[in-house]
């Protein structure tokens, strides 16, 4: 399968440049997709965002050198992209949990974080539910929280859910209503997640606004027990509908919309190149 060679080749690419500066537009061209599509696929098929690959692979490979090399710690960390001893020093006990230079010792247990290899499966056996949108320019407000890149998605807000959809639910004034997750996902792999509504009201001081642009949007139904339905449709999105459909992500917010009767996942989507 094309993608899947090509998204491998991406991959190498990568590893051949671990220890230089990686040209991710290269990567994304290389792969066939726009660079916002990558990442977001990569990140959503290898459940860690591309940056952070990039930081544990290099890291592997640091311990490797540190361990069988002579080298000094400064020449490693410049080695791999880390502009001071201290900056990688901290992220090198963050991902080993020892210091560089007690990496040299043959007893200190150390982390391997192997080089990636992608096998998506188009299984075809359960059909998708799903269509096309297009909708114009509007304006959602809600609350905002940063959710690091490379973590487990796992929002505080969740814990207070009940009371921000109350909030929300008083902006709740246009023909789209109902609440809004709203995840858009940032150059770093970081990930702004909203719980909001659609308005054509003012943004209070509490609250954040986020203008979501004209676009063609491929709207998935999840149906099933939650969330587990909602995540397997995420995955079959990405590893299905996305390498077979012509299409790639638009550089734009993606969002989850529901109620009581039905739940929709809402990805911006334009024609592939």
């Amino acid at each position: 399968m094309d993608v899947l060679e090509n998204m491998n080749t991406a991959v190498s690419y990568i590893e051949n440049h671990l220890d230089e500066e990686i040209n991710y537009k290269e990567v994304a061209k290389i792969a066939c997709f726009s660079e916002h599509h990558f990442k977001r696929m990569f990140s959503f098929i290898a459940g860690i965002s591309l940056t952070g690959y990039v930081r544990r692979r290099r890291l592997t490979l640091a311990a490797f050198d540190l361990k069988e090399s002579n080298m000094r710690v400064i020449d490693v960390a410049v080695k791999y992209g880390y502009n001071s001893a201290d900056s990688f020093s901290r992220a090198f006990q963050a991902l080993h949990e020892v210091t560089p230079s007690s990496a040299k010792n043959a007893d200190v247990p150390l982390k391997a974080y192997p080089r990636m290899t992608f096998h998506i499966a188009i299984k075809g056996d359960v059909e998708m539910n799903y269509k096309f949108v297009e909708k114009e320019a509007f304006t959602v407000v809600g609350k905002k929280e940063t959710v690091p890149g490379g973590s487990e998605f796992n929002p505080k807000m969740w814990e207070r859910l009940e009371a921000i959809e109350e909030i929300v639910k008083a902006y709740d004034n246009t023909y789209f209503p109902g609440t809004l997750h709203v995840s858009l996902t940032k150059e770093n792999g970081d990930v702004d997640y909203y719980i909001a509504t659609a308005t054509t009201k003012e943004c209070p001081e509490e609250l954040e606004k986020l203008e979501i642009p004209s676009l063609t949007w491929a709207v998935f139904k999840a149906t099933g027990e939650m969330p587990d339905a909602l995540l397997t449709t995420w995955e079959r999105v990405y590893t299905e509908w996305f390498p077979t459909s012509g299409y790639e992500l638009a550089e734009a917010p993606e969002f989850v919309r529901g109620d009581d009767t039905k739940t929709e996942i809402w990805v911006p989507v334009k024609k592939k190149k």
